[in-house]
């Protein structure tokens, strides 16, 4: 059986935030944890092992750094101290292009998914990762979307500490006596997360008086809200404009312009496109509501040695692979 937590505001304060993410998305109550070592997944983890009724620990060692596997043993024993069922280490290499950062990032989440078994994987991101992951997306300047942050719950990712601020997962960390491991990349300057971390937003705090970082939180909570209107609708308009799997010009030229693009951005995706930046979605729609006679629009994605093209055809919206210039 876990032990109880002290009564402290920073106990009940998580508590109440894994209590409320557990009634809304996991009612039976067993669950899995992505657990680092760092504060913010150890309160985490101290929190869900109260109030789920199961909890597994899972451990990535990214084997990055010297001494990653002690690290991650010492995790491991800590969630076992704290209550869960079992814990497991994961280790992973990480390859791949798109800079260190990323690539960790898709070994550890697949990882993590590979060892899920089935249950939902509860991640320790705060209010404060919440305002960092806003901030980039105004950066990207991708639309709404890229402005809505992280979900409490995209599935099997749930995130119940959305609403928490970090200092407060360090404060129950220190109530319990844990000693959280501070992984050195989290104060590199060389990743773009990090100087927004500790040189961007705490100059916004001090130049706007303070409050940025929940601000910029409950705005992507709203766009997450008009979103989900949004998806509905768009949804509704690619029933509509559906015709096998090309879309009838006429009937999309008529909808809403958030609308429509939302509804070409699916279309395209379920047709294998990969990458969509707002560049592209622009010049699809273009072939809609702007055709002059232009070409078809190269897209991300296809199989190996095609690639995907939007055109406009006999009132149509077509998604082509190409090979060699020819179709497919």
């Amino acid at each position: 059986m876990p032990a109880r937590l002290p009564e402290t505001a920073a106990a009940l304060q998580l508590r109440h935030a894994v209590r409320d993410w557990l009634s809304r998305y996991a009612p039976t109550g067993v669950v899995a944890v992505g657990l680092s070592g760092g504060a913010d997944s150890l309160a985490l983890t101290a929190a869900a092992v109260v109030e789920a009724e199961v909890v597994d620990a899972l451990i990535v060692d990214h084997g990055l750094q010297s001494g990653s596997g002690a690290v991650a043993a010492e995790a491991a024993a800590a969630a076992l101290a704290l209550g869960c069922r079992t814990a497991r280490v994961l280790t992973v290499t990480v390859t791949g292009g798109g800079g260190l950062e990323a690539a960790a990032r898709r070994a550890r989440y697949a990882a993590l998914d590979d060892a899920r078994d089935g249950l939902p994987v509860l991640l320790g991101h705060t209010l404060d990762d919440q305002a960092e992951t806003v901030l980039l997306g105004l950066a990207r300047g991708s639309g709404p979307r890229s402005v809505q942050g992280m979900a409490p719950y995209a599935a099997p990712w749930g995130r119940p500490l959305l609403g928490v601020r970090r200092d407060i997962t360090r404060q129950l960390c220190a109530d319990l006596g844990l000693r959280p491991h501070e992984d050195p990349h989290n104060s590199s300057p060389e990743f773009t997360r990090v100087r927004l971390r500790t040189e961007v937003l705490p100059l916004l705090e001090e130049v706007l008086g303070g409050g940025v970082a929940a601000a910029l939180a409950r705005t992507a909570e709203q766009l997450r809200a008009d979103g989900v209107v949004l998806d509905e609708l768009a949804g509704k308009l690619l029933v509509a404009a559906g015709d096998g799997a090309t879309l009838k010009i006429e009937t999309l030229a008529t909808a809403p312009v958030a609308v429509r693009r939302r509804a070409v951005r699916a279309w395209l995706l379920d047709g294998g496109a990969k990458a969509l930046t707002d560049k592209h979605l622009r010049a699809v729609d273009a072939l809609v509501t702007d055709w002059h006679g232009q070409g078809g629009v190269a897209i991300g994605g296809g199989a190996d040695g095609t690639r995907l093209v939007a055109a406009r055809e006999h009132g149509r919206l077509t998604l082509m692979a190409l090979t060699g210039g020819r179709h497919h």
